[in-house]
């Protein structure tokens, strides 16, 4: 990994895939899955290929655990080692989980200087706050530079989840502005969003059967990234998927015909998350950065 004196530390819901990880010299602070009586760090010791298949065959339903301070100062000293003499790092919302909170208390632990940023996301969306940071790092700019191009990116961000049940959001006790849904027919696919101001979830629409679910995901995500970002001009979108690899390659394939982004990214989504959001799900996330 490419030595920077200004570190970036994230967390392992980023879904950020292994090369752009390791291109941009991205630190990761695993989240854990906690299944039965089996911890396991998100992609250490669990990977989402594997999580999703026991996901549906297991009856013990998995919880979720956040980092603790000390593994983040673990990986605030570890940059040190590595030459870092200011860390800037990138969170899930702490709306939804206490790994922000992790992340500030070990801040108060070290002398090293440290910059947070809440994402008020989590996935793509909070890594493509990750990549605008490490692109104005790569470019020469500070932390504060690194800081405000997260912001900006968020500040443009589209994030809508299509998934192919509400069930294990329910479960996960995670359904936050979407529990208007609870009660509604079981079979509905239900579509929620991330609130980049709050840092929560919310409803969206509800469709009938899968293949309306995913064109109104397509059409929902185009209207309100133009509504943000009317030109379109240099869009950045990631399909994420739930071990749903075949449908977001077509969902891909449609988006780079008909808008040929800047960059367009397939990733699947990290264990923490598929805990609550189930398989299957399909997203789309990303922005226009002018």
């Amino acid at each position: 990994m490419k030595p920077y004196t200004i570190a970036l530390v994230t967390d392992s819901t980023c879904d950020l895939p292994p090369e752009l990880r390791a291109r941009y010299a991205v630190n990761v602070v695993p989240l854990s899955i906690i299944w039965g009586e089996a911890y396991m760090r998100e992609g250490i010791d669990i990977q989402a290929e594997a999580f999703y298949r026991r996901l549906v065959a297991d009856p013990v339903y998995p919880t979720t655990s956040q980092p603790t301070p000390k593994d983040f100062l673990d990986a605030y000293e570890a940059a040190r080692t590595n030459g870092a003499q200011e860390i800037v790092v990138i969170t899930i919302s702490s709306a939804m989980s206490g790994t922000y909170e992790s992340a500030r208390l070990a801040a108060t632990m070290t002398d090293i200087p440290v910059q947070l940023v809440d994402s008020k996301s989590n996935s793509m969306s909070l890594g493509w706050q990750i990549l605008a940071a490490a692109r104005v790092r790569e470019a020469g700019g500070d932390a504060r530079a690194m800081v405000a191009a997260a912001n900006k990116a968020r500040q443009r961000m589209v994030y809508i989840i299509s998934l192919d049940t509400l069930d294990y959001l329910h479960k996960g006790g995670r359904i936050g502005g979407a529990s208007r849904f609870i009660g509604t027919l079981l079979n509905l696919k239900p579509q929620i969003l991330v609130n980049h101001e709050t840092g929560e979830v919310e409803a969206g629409r509800r469709s009938r059967t899968r293949k309306k679910a995913l064109e109104a995901l397509y059409q929902d995500f185009f209207t309100q990234l133009k509504a943000l970002n009317p030109s379109l001009d240099k869009m950045r979108i990631a399909v994420l998927h739930n071990a749903a690899l075949p449908e977001a390659e077509i969902v891909a394939a449609r988006v780079q015909n008909e808008f040929s982004p800047e960059e367009l990214i397939i990733s699947i989504v990290s264990p923490v998350l598929g805990v609550h959001t189930g398989p299957r799900a399909i997203a789309l996330c990303g922005y226009a950065e002018a």
